[in-house]
């Protein structure tokens, strides 16, 4: 087992679309979040800065305040989330969470940003990263000229990034995070884009230090992928993995019914998590209506629940299994049962296992982010609790793995 890594949790699970408000919620729960975690040592953050935010704290000229201010709390931001770019916590975020893309301007000068902001918060000697979106949203596909010039801004980053740790010492990277639904789904997309369009050129070992991989491990298990299997084969491809978010899909697994009925399928149970906010991929693997096993994909959980009803039902009358469901919707991860249905809490040891033999991750970042739009039975008393216990129940996870 290695020594325990950097560890903290990410920041975007508070509303905070300027500075104001970004600060205000540091204050209110991320000290008490360290108070109850880790009272008498730095914590780590994952910062999430809007781009509004960022641009104010360089605008106003408050970046050194703002590093003095977290170092003195015990706030260590060691790693940032670069990829909600406006209001995370607006009414409905849904496809919007994926703008700009990364063949957008708009997306390379935000990034650029939040390396200056970086680095000028970190301690001296720490190395940091910023994870990213997988280029954008899958439909439609992007066109060769959308992925050439996404190509080419990432790159622009890796050499920004070059010439900062040539000029400082200082090495951050960018960690480029797969997503269901997104341009990169599954690992083999984002190794083939990897392979084709970032690695050819005489920069290739500039893009191999500064652009990594962001693996989530609620993503990959929503689209049924193996831990282990995805990070011996971004091992294989030679591409790094600079930062796990440790996260829990929900899940229904009605293969695990022993004597299914309608009345026992928990459906509704399973509604009762179909918010408005956010947008919650589904995986469904189950026997099609020729009795044939299959994985079918739906972006958003309405979709999923009406257009699987009928089948589900058929499936129960026939006798046939009736599959499983994984949900891209953030659940507590020291929750492996909830209520009637159930989240891949077990994924997370699997993931560790896999990242201590296949990867030298040195950041690992808890990313519960839907804590607001959680069912109420749910929701703790107190959001620092949950973030503090989820904070705890991983260290323990690592120490006794």
């Amino acid at each position: 087992m290695p020594p325990l890594p950097t560890l903290g949790y990410c920041t975007n699970v508070h509303a905070g679309a300027n500075l104001d408000e970004t600060r205000a919620n540091l204050q209110k729960h991320a000290l008490r979040v360290k108070q109850l975690y880790s009272p008498d040592a730095p914590m780590g953050i994952g910062l999430w800065l809007s781009a509004a935010s960022a641009r104010e704290l360089v605008q106003t000229k408050q970046v050194d305040a703002f590093a003095g201010w977290l170092r003195d709390q015990g706030l260590l931001p060691y790693t940032f989330n670069g990829f909600p770019y406006g209001d995370f916590h607006q009414q409905v975020v849904k496809h919007r969470v994926y703008h700009p893309t990364w063949w957008d301007a708009d997306r390379l000068a935000y990034t650029l940003q939040l390396i200056d902001i970086l680095h000028a918060l970190l301690p001296a000697g720490e190395e940091g990263s910023i994870s990213t979106l997988p280029i954008g949203w899958g439909q439609p596909c992007p066109d060769r000229e959308q992925n050439q010039l996404a190509a080419a801004q990432l790159k622009q980053v890796a050499h920004y990034l070059h010439d900062l740790e040539q000029r400082t010492g200082r090495l951050i990277y960018i960690c480029i995070e797969p997503e269901p639904g997104c341009v990169f789904s599954l690992a083999d997309d984002a190794i083939h884009f990897f392979q084709w369009n970032l690695f050819r050129g005489e920069d290739e070992e500039i893009v191999r230090r500064h652009i990594r991989l962001c693996h989530d491990v609620c993503h990959a298990a929503v689209m049924f992928e193996d831990q282990d299997d995805v990070l011996r084969r971004y091992q294989d491809a030679g591409i790094e993995v600079g930062k796990i978010q440790v996260s829990a899909a929900l899940r229904m697994d009605l293969n695990a019914l022993e004597r299914p009925t309608a009345a026992s399928i928990p459906l509704n149970d399973l509604s009762s998590f179909n918010e408005p906010r956010y947008l919650h991929q589904t995986s469904v693997r189950r026997v099609n209506e020729e009795g044939i096993d299959e994985d079918v994909f739906y972006e958003d959980l309405h979709l999923a629940l009406a257009g699987e009803s009928q089948l589900l039902q058929e499936n129960l009358r026939q006798g046939r299994s009736l599959g499983e469901w994984r949900i891209h919707f953030h659940v507590p991860i020291y929750q492996q049962e909830l209520g009637r249905l159930s989240s891949t809490q077990e994924q997370i040891g699997q993931c560790l296992q896999a990242a201590w033999e296949y990867s030298n991750c040195r950041h690992y970042e808890v990313e519960t982010y839907a804590w607001t739009v959680l069912p109420k039975e749910l929701r703790p008393a107190e959001l620092a609790d949950g973030i503090a216990t989820e904070l705890k129940w991983f260290k323990e996870l690592w120490l006794n793995s």
